[in-house]
Parts: structure tokens; C-alpha cells; sequence
């Protein structure tokens, strides 16, 4: 499924098209794809929210399926191999940001299915270096959203300074939150999750949330940190508006639609705003070993790849419960 130019996700612009399969040069590997789960990154790049990069492209990182073959460069990963791809392609490993452990913030960075052609396809390429081992008690299906809903979310949790028995507040409840959830009330925090949507909530207070409302509700109690998964600036004021003293907030969007003007005392008495941007394979694997350690449960909505225009109307309109997976 290519996008050959953004557009609206109601105008169906994702085409299904015949490209030859790509070939492994070097250190890549060719990997036939299983599934590959659908994210909001997704949608702004192909409504054009996010600058295009390379067109056509074939969108899609949060991939899993099967090494078929590698380059000669790529001995490490055997064939057969179940293994998976997420955003981050490449980095460039020479840099400042690439020195300190902080390859998410590489300027020369790669992205998958937005620089280089992603997984809502048949095959893909991905450098050996840069995908992961996949833990065998996930399905393909349930693998796929870990990869970069998982990844990041686990990452804002870092970023928004959780510690074990934390007071966190989740505002929006998708793919990402839906697994942040779980990771934080398996560190003993109690979590307040605000979201619209009766599926959510109802999907929220079945994960174990301590409390589920709106955003411009009243919580119980006042947060120590809090996680932003809506691409909202109003949500990012109402969240500010929930969290104490000295409390950090982490805003997980790639695209957001601006903050609006607001009070400076919501910010004062040291509060801390700070965005995710992309995420490190050290946050790969560690995420993976706690997915599989907890274990993590897993919601998705399966479709098949040429219905992925569908599957992505239904995640603009918030209505899908989980994560939506293409199945290839």
C-alpha cells in the first residue's frame, strides 16, 4: 500500500501497487512481513501533516515477519529469523547526540516508512543493526504494536520521570497508552487515565487504571507525572492542570496542533513540559524484555493490508480499541 501524495485519509490515498521486492545490499536484510500495526504517525504523514520525505513511499514501522535472506554484510541475523522494525532506520553513529546514547536525536537520522519504504508491504529492507529479536511468547500480531506504540511509550514514561508507586496520569488512550498502562502498574504506580471514548475508558479500567475520566475532570488526587499521547495542545493544558508541584509532564506526539495560550501558573512552581522525540535501540530491547517479563496483554484489531486506508480512518476517528494490525 504506496502513498503516491498526501491527502485526506477519507480520500482513500493509499493505492495498492506491484513493486519488485527489495534487495538486502550489505549489511540489510530482506524480511517477508507478517504484520505490521497502524500509528497516528502514520496518518500525519499521509494526510501530509508531517513534511513528505520520499514519494511514493510505503508507510508502515511497527513491522514483524521472517529474515528471508541478508547482504554481506548482515552474518549476525540467520534466516528464519522472526525479528522487528521499528521508526528509527539508521543513524549515524559519528555524531554528538549518536555518541552520547542519544541516536533518537541524530540529525542524519532514517525513518521507516517515511524516509525509507516501510512495512504495509509484502517485504522490506532494514539495516541488521537496527531491528530486534522478538520474544517468542508474542504472536506476530501482538508483537507489532510494541515496536513503536511499546517503544515510545515506555521511552515517555522514562522521560516523564516515573519512579515505582508514582501517581501517573495518561491523557488519550490508544495503542501507546493502552501498553504504558500496563508497564506502569506493573511498577506499583497507580495510573488515571483520561480519555472520551466509553471503549477506552471501559479498555482502561479492565487493565487495572486506578481511576478513568476526562481530561477537564477532576482527578482524585493531584499527579506526580503525566504522559500526553493525544495530539492535542488543549489536552497538554488540561494535563498541566492535573499534575503537583515539581511534577514532570512528557508530550508523546510527533505532530501536535498547537498549544493555546494559558495561565503561567500551571506551568510555575517548577512543573517540567517535555516532549519524546523518536526513541534509541537501547529503548527497544529493554522494552522488549519487560514486555515479555510482565507479560504484557496486548489488544489489536486485525485487518488486511489492502483495507489499510479503512484501518486508518478508524484510528483518526479514535475508535479503535487497542492497536490496529495489518496482517500481511
Amino acid at each position: 500500500m504506496r502513498l503516491h501524495r498526501p491527502a485526506p485519509i477519507a480520500q482513500g490515498p493509499l493505492v495498492f501497487d506491484d513493486v519488485p521486492v527489495p534487495e538486502p545490499d550489505t549489511d540489510r536484510v530482506l524480511i517477508r512481513v507478517e504484520a505490521c500495526a497502524v500509528c497516528h504517525t502514520d496518518l500525519h504523514i499521509i494526510e501530509g501533516e508531517l513534511p513528505p520525505k520520499k514519494l511514493p513511499v510505503i508507510p508502515g514501522h511497527q513491522v514483524v515477519g521472517i529474515v528471508e535472506r541478508g547482504g554481506s554484510g548482515a552474518e549476525r541475523i540467520r534466516t528464519g529469523a522472526r525479528v522487528g522494525v521499528a521508526w528509527l532506520h539508521r543513524s549515524c553513529g559519528a555524531c554528538a547526540f549518536c555518541r552520547r546514547g542519544l541516536e533518537n536525536l541524530c540529525p542524519d537520522a532514517l525513518f521507516t516508512g517515511y524516509d525509507v519504504d516501510g512495512g504495509y508491504a509484502g517485504y522490506l529492507v532494514a539495516p541488521a543493526a537496527y531491528v530486534y529479536a522478538i520474544p517468542d511468547r508474542f504472536s506476530p500480531r501482538e508483537a507489532a504494536p510494541l515496536l513503536c506504540a511499546g517503544i515510545i511509550g515506555y521511552r515517555s514514561l522514562r522521560l516523564a520521570e516515573v519512579t515505582p508507586g508514582s501517581r501517573v496520569g495518561l491523557f488519550g488512550f490508544g495503542a501507546s497508552a493502552h501498553l504504558a498502562l500496563q508497564v506502569a502498574r506493573h511498577w506499583g504506580c497507580e495510573v488515571y487515565v483520561f480519555t472520551r471514548s466509553p471503549g477506552h475508558r471501559r479498555l482502561a479500567a479492565d487493565l487495572g487504571a486506578t481511576w478513568v475520566g476526562g481530561s477537564q475532570e477532576a482527578a482524585p488526587r493531584e499527579l506526580d507525572n503525566a504522559v500526553v499521547f493525544a495530539p492535542s495542545g488543549r489536552v497538554v493544558v488540561d494535563a498541566l492542570a492535573h499534575l503537583r508541584r515539581g511534577g514532570t509532564l512528557a508530550i508523546n506526539a510527533v505532530h501536535l496542533d498547537g498549544i493555546p495560550a494559558f495561565d503561567y501558573g500551571l506551568l510555575y512552581w517548577e512543573r517540567t513540559i517535555r516532549t519524546v522525540s523518536n526513541s534509541t535501540r537501547r529503548d527497544g530491547r529493554e522494552f522488549l524484555n519487560l514486555a515479555a517479563e510482565i507479560p504484557l496483554r496486548v489488544a489489536t484489531e486485525v485487518w488486511s493490508l489492502p483495507d489499510a486506508n479503512a484501518a486508518l480512518a478508524k484510528l483518526k476517528q479514535g475508535e479503535v480499541n487497542g492497536a490496529a494490525v495489518l496482517e500481511i
